[in-house]
C-alpha cells in the first residue's frame, strides 16, 4: 500500500466514524450487529467499488429487497432494513471479505476495533441491567426524603457505583476491597447493615472503584450520570 492509499483509507474510516458511534445507542447484541455491518457497508462503498456495486445491483433487481428498503427510508428501521437486505445478497460475503482485505493491507484490524466497542457496550449494558433494581430502591428513597441533602444523593450514588462494579470483571479486586472497607457482609446487598460513616469517598480504596466504573461507562459509550438519570 502506498502512503496515498493509506491516507485514503484513513479518510474513509473517519467519514464512517459517525456510524461506528451508533454503538452507544444499542441495547442488544442484534442492534450492535446492525451497526457493525452498516459500518462495513459504508467502508465498502468507498474502498471496494466492485464488490459494493455488485451487492447494490443485487438489491435493486430484487423486488422484495428494493421495496423493503424504499419503504423504510427516513424511518427508525431504515438502517436495519438496509443491512438485513445487504446480508441476504449473494455478494455480501465478498463485500465484507474485501473490506477486511483492504484494512489488513494498511494494518488496520477492523474486527479488533469493532470487538472492543462491542465488548465495552455489552459489559456496560450488563452492569446497568444488573444494578437497576437497586437503583430504583435508592432513587425512591431519595424522592421520599423531603429533608434530603446533596450528601444523601452522593451516598446513594456511591452505592450505585459499587453495584455497577460487581458486573465489571476488571473491577473485581476493587469492589472486594471496598466491601471490606465498609464491612459489607453480603457483597450483593450493599444496603444490608449499611453504615453511611464507613462510605467515605475520601478513603483511598474508593477512587480506583469510582474511576473504574466511569471508565467502563465510557467504554460502553455512556456515562455514570446518564445511567443514574435513566
Amino acid at each position: 500500500m502506498t502512503d496515498q492509499q493509506v491516507a485514503h483509507f484513513t479518510e474513509v474510516f473517519n467519514r464512517n466514524r459517525a456510524t461506528l458511534a451508533l454503538f452507544s445507542k444499542c441495547s442488544t447484541k442484534d442492534e450492535l450487529d446492525v451497526v457493525r455491518d452498516a459500518f462495513f457497508l459504508g467502508m465498502a462503498s468507498q474502498l471496494c467499488p466492485n464488490e459494493y456495486e455488485a451487492m447494490r445491483e443485487s438489491l435493486i433487481t430484487d423486488d422484495t429487497a428494493f421495496d423493503a428498503i424504499a419503504s423504510s427510508i427516513n424511518t427508525d428501521k431504515g438502517l436495519e432494513t438496509t443491512v438485513t437486505a445487504a446480508r441476504a445478497s449473494p455478494h455480501w460475503l465478498d463485500l465484507v471479505t474485501a473490506v477486511h482485505a483492504v484494512g489488513s493491507a494498511v494494518g488496520s484490524d477492523l474486527d479488533g476495533i469493532w470487538n472492543t466497542l462491542e465488548r465495552g457496550r455489552m459489559e456496560w449494558l450488563g452492569a446497568v441491567t444488573a444494578a437497576h433494581p437497586l437503583k430504583v430502591i435508592l432513587k425512591e428513597a431519595l424522592n421520599k426524603d423531603k429533608n434530603k441533602t446533596e450528601r444523601d444523593e452522593v451516598d446513594m450514588k456511591m452505592v450505585y457505583i459499587y453495584a455497577l462494579s460487581l458486573s465489571i470483571e476488571s473491577l473485581a479486586d476493587e469492589s472486594e476491597a471496598w466491601r471490606k472497607v465498609v464491612k459489607m457482609k453480603n457483597k450483593a446487598n450493599p444496603l444490608q447493615d449499611y453504615n453511611a460513616d464507613l462510605w467515605d469517598p475520601r478513603k483511598e480504596e474508593w477512587r480506583p472503584l469510582d474511576l473504574g466504573v466511569q471508565e467502563a461507562a465510557e467504554r460502553g459509550g455512556s456515562s455514570f450520570q446518564a445511567a443514574w438519570d435513566a
